[in-house]
């Protein structure tokens, strides 16, 4: 008799992984990511980008855009601007991510528009990005990542707590609902206590 094997998923694991290409990470690798982050020369804004980034749902672009102004310290809140016709929304900004902005903020010398500024006081650049998340990735050991995965892990992370739909939709800022559907369709947990 063959041995029988245990097929419950995690809650970060997608029901289709086997079938999926690696486009997200799940929970674990995401504080990987981050830890990994903080190990470089600009640790404190590699940090601050990438949990925003995944906190958020935001493409390079959408990051890169981020001023200062968009961000209400006293609120908690942050003012994301979707690009692609994506609807645009005001967030909350959790503790951790909070704690971290306030640190990136008191370490800056410049009055810069830009949240995030390069060491040679310009705004960071898509290249720059891409660079900053695939070293971390290396760094963290999970090899190639790149910052769309970022968008894909909040994705999922939202859907396996259980999300709704619509308000996964609204908070990725998709118009289309065909665009946030594959993030419930795949979550593993949805099976559960199914019977």
């Amino acid at each position: 008799m063959p041995e029988r094997r245990s097929v419950k998923s995690s809650d970060d694991c997608a029901a289709d992984a086997h079938v999926r290409g690696r486009d997200y990470l799940g929970q674990p690798d995401v504080a990987r990511l981050l830890v990994a982050s903080k190990k470089s020369r600009h640790g404190v804004r590699n940090h601050l980008l990438i949990l925003m980034m995944f906190h958020h749902g935001l493409s390079v672009s959408e990051a890169i855009a981020l001023r200062r102004q968009d961000v209400d310290l006293a609120q908690s809140r942050v003012w994301i601007a979707r690009l692609k016709n994506g609807l645009s929304v005001e967030q909350p900004v959790a503790g951790d991510e909070l704690r971290a902005i306030k640190r990136w903020l008191a370490q800056r010398e410049d009055a810069l528009p830009w949240l995030f500024v390069s060491e040679r006081k310009q705004a960071l650049t898509r290249q720059a990005v891409n660079y900053i998340i695939g070293t971390a990735g290396d760094r963290a050991g999970l090899g190639y990542v790149h910052p769309h995965m970022l968008r894909h892990s909040c994705g999922f992370a939202l859907a396996n707590k259980g999300r709704d739909l619509r308000l996964i939709q609204d908070y990725l800022g998709h118009r289309d609902p065909r665009h946030t559907a594959h993030y419930t369709r795949t979550a593993a947990h949805r099976f559960d206590d199914l019977w």
